[in-house]
């Protein structure tokens, strides 16, 4: 294991929205993991396949927190790359947050407001030992989410949105899964030609057909540009999976052609990709 982060702080800061967007960046997180086995889980995670592991700290459940100060020292001293944030927001936000949820706070005390008091008062020492205090008050979910990976994984925030570009036919129907839907079925069909129906866009031959078309360049010059100014946006919003479809009438030419070309760009811009052509098989 080369990594190690502790989420702690105070309940409603966003604990579990922080060990979400890590679980999403491919990190092992451990959610409120009781204080007794969390030594030995580290133990095994330095010794297993475990690369990056996330531990989020709940409220203590014999709310022993010198128990949780000392493991979180114990942690520090290992031999690994140890990051500790903490989580903390306004009173007024707590109760707000408790309240919009209907939830319980993990605390016992007479009302809301003395539980949260009482628990910061005792996270104090733990507050003060963390690398990163993250006020989460003024923070949407998505900001968390983004602010977590930009102290923990900066390149895990550009990479944790999973673009598949998917070909395929309007006969067949539009994939249930597309988030955008853009058309090459305004572009000759090479299906008309006897010499590449039998073929597929993942051929030279009709490769070449559409891009050699007048408008297959401007349409892809202008394709591009939206797409480019989008991706970010996804990730902005904490989007983890995207499907860009391209359809034509079969799915077997030109949308197989023009998702091949926006797969590339968008695999030079950055982003991990899939191509699947759902459509190339269909005979009909």
């Amino acid at each position: 294991m080369s990594q190690l982060v502790v989420v702690a702080g105070m309940s409603g800061a966003g604990r579990s929205t922080a060990g979400a967007a890590l679980e999403d960046a491919g990190w092992f997180v451990i959610d409120n993991l009781p204080l007794s086995l969390i030594s030995k889980v580290v133990e095994l995670g330095t010794q297993g396949s475990i690369d990056k592991l996330a531990l989020i700290l709940g409220y203590p459940s014999n709310s022993d927190f010198g128990q949780l100060v000392d493991l979180i020292d114990e942690l520090k001293a290992a031999p690994i790359h140890v990051q500790t944030i903490f989580l903390e927001a306004r009173d007024e936000v707590l109760i707000s947050r408790f309240e919009g949820t209907k939830r319980r706070h993990p605390v016992t005390a007479e009302g809301l407001a003395p539980a949260i008091a009482l628990e910061r008062t005792s996270l104090a020492r733990v507050r003060e030992l963390a690398d990163v205090i993250v006020e989460t008050s003024n923070l949407s979910v998505h900001e968390l989410r983004a602010r977590t990976l930009e102290l923990v994984d900066p390149k895990a925030l550009h990479q944790r949105l999973q673009v598949q570009v998917t070909s395929f036919g309007y006969k067949h129907g539009i994939p249930l899964d597309a988030d955008l839907v853009f058309d090459a079925w305004f572009l000759p069909n090479p299906y008309w030609y006897s010499q590449l129906r039998a073929k597929t866009g993942l051929d030279d031959e009709v490769r070449e057909f559409v891009l050699a078309q007048p408008d297959t360049t401007p349409f892809l010059e202008r394709l591009w540009p939206l797409v480019e100014f989008l991706l970010p946006k996804f990730v902005t919003e904490g989007k983890s999976y995207l499907n860009v479809a391209v359809g034509c009438t079969g799915g077997r030419h030109r949308s197989v052609v023009v998702a091949e070309v926006l797969a590339r760009r968008i695999t030079q811009a950055g982003f991990p990709v899939k191509v699947s052509h759902r459509d190339l098989e269909r005979t009909e």
